[in-house]
């Protein structure tokens, strides 16, 4: 299944530990955990967000 090499992660704020949001990442081309710089609204600023399990 297509469907199956997709997955869902939530990425967490590496400031406020929030869980701020949901998207989804490649299993074959991405293994290891994504990090993105995101806005945070609590933080009000753009700070790194890491994916979580």
């Amino acid at each position: 299944m297509a469907s199956d090499k997709r997955v869902s992660v939530t990425l967490e704020c590496q400031e406020c530990k929030r869980r701020n949001y949901i998207t989804t990442k490649s299993k074959v081309n991405t293994r290891e955990r994504i990090e993105i710089k995101k806005y945070c609204r609590w933080c009000r600023t753009h700070v790194p967000h890491k994916e979580t399990r």
